[in-house]
């Protein structure tokens, strides 16, 4: 089988990268993913068993996802191809798939490497099935996102999805010791500047490789390089982060669920990630509006003021200096006391009005304009609140026709306590009104 380089006509003397030269030659050389490859895990009891089914292997970038196919392939004695969804079409679709009927028909089989499989269209997904299904290819699909949202139902159900981990500071660690065990000679980086790399990378291993490989160009008779010069020597990881997939929506998962556990550094954090990566921070505002309401809600009623006001000032003052009242809302919100059960309430009311369909409301709280509505009675009956002693008259607003519903019921945190008390003093009231109207 041959290696990237000679598939693609390079001469085997022609300069390799770094991380193509250290790529594995056997599973049990790729780093950071035992819970796959270890002793008893699923690829290796599949290899055991003498039998690979189509797979999907889900993970973030240079983690090992086209280095393990390669290597199953030649653990299960099948033949190699491999495509790009980003690069390839129908047309090159056809050709791989009658190369491998030719194979099969020599008794031969094939493993289809796809990577970035999430780039085909339904179609061309579903043009899989029917080879997968035959036994013609053994596929083996990549993808950098959620397979759930991003790959057909019939292609999910054909095949096993599992999930690669970001490498961990170990297994970069291990890069790096063989990268210096191919170069013959350590990194010119001090123990801090090592640990800052590993970071750098941010669980891509062949980043990492890359950054090595720059910093072995450097001189050999250079001093140590300290952590705060790394980065003018190699280019910083840009996070990852895709606004319009997964992790967009994951890391907006962790922000909200951050301030309604109460924990602002978490959320400060996360908020710091989206901004980072390059989210729109008109997004992140959205975000902490609804919180100030769903999560906040009266328990603080000052905190979707406070929310609008931040809007506002990024609107305002712009980049960068509007970042300043995010993180100031983002720690405001996350400190505040919480209650969601306005947002509960409302939701138990509109159930309510789908359940009830169109009853009309109480003649007392209906008004009455014209001589013909007043004929009918409407507002009979209605007492002005603010005529009574207590500014509050006790009627009931219900239709007659639906018993009275308790949809709101405040906590016992913040201003919502304020709230409840003054609930159960209009509920005494009401009850009262009710007595004296029943005798």
């Amino acid at each position: 089988m041959t290696d990237l380089f000679t598939s693609a006509g390079l001469d085997a003397a022609a300069p390799r990268p770094l991380a193509d030269r250290l790529r594995p030659a056997s599973l049990d050389e790729v780093v950071g993913q035992d819970h796959l490859l270890g002793n008893g895990a699923p690829l290796s009891r599949m290899l055991q068993a003498g039998r690979l089914s189509s797979l999907i292997l889900w993970g973030p970038p240079g983690v090992g996802k086209t280095t393990i196919a390669r290597l199953l392939a030649n653990e299960a004695a099948l033949d190699f191809e491999q495509i790009s969804a980003i690069f390839s079409g129908v047309a090159d679709l056809r050709k791989v798939f009658e190369r491998a009927k030719a194979r099969r028909a020599a008794g031969k089989g094939t493993l289809l490497f796809v990577d970035e499989i999430h780039r085909f269209n339904k179609a061309q997904q579903d043009g899989f099935l029917p080879h997968v299904e035959q036994g013609v290819i053994t596929l083996i699909g990549a993808t950098t996102e959620n397979p759930s949202f991003e790959l057909n139902a019939a292609l999910l159900s054909r095949a096993q999805v599992f999930t690669l981990k970001r490498l961990d500071e170990d297994a970069l660690e291990k890069l790096l010791e063989r990268a210096e065990r191919e170069e013959g000679r350590s990194l010119p980086l001090t123990p801090d500047a090592r640990a800052a790399l590993r970071v750098m990378a941010d669980g891509d291993g062949r980043f990492a490789l890359n950054l090595a490989e720059e910093l072995f160009a450097e001189p050999e008779d250079r001093s140590l390089i300290e952590a705060k010069d790394l980065g003018e020597l190699v280019q910083r990881r840009a996070p990852i982060y895709d606004k319009g997939q997964e992790s967009h929506y994951n890391l907006a998962s962790a922000l909200q669920k951050s301030i309604r556990g109460s924990d602002a550094d978490a959320a400060l954090y996360w908020a710091a990630r989206m901004i980072v990566g390059g989210e729109d921070p008109k997004f992140i505002l959205r975000r902490l509006v609804v919180i100030a309401s769903e999560d906040i809600g009266n328990a603080d009623p000052q905190a979707l003021p406070i929310a609008i006001a931040a809007k506002d000032a990024y609107e305002f003052l712009g980049q960068p200096e509007g970042e300043i009242a995010i993180g100031q809302l983002v720690a405001y919100l996350a400190t505040a006391p919480k209650s969601n059960r306005s947002h509960v309430a409302f939701k138990k009311a509109k159930a309510a009005a789908h359940e009830t369909g169109s009853l009309a409301p109480p003649p007392h709280a209906m008004n009455a304009p014209t001589k013909l509505m007043k004929s009918l009675g409407y507002s009979d009956g209605y007492v002005y609140d603010h005529d009574t002693d207590d500014g509050f008259a006790g009627l009931d607003y219900f239709p007659p026709e639906m018993e009275r519903r308790a949809f709101y019921q405040p906590s016992q945190f913040g201003f919502d306590k304020e709230i409840a008390k003054r609930l159960e003093f209009w509920a005494r009231k009401r009850r009262g009104v009710r007595d004296r109207n029943d005798k």
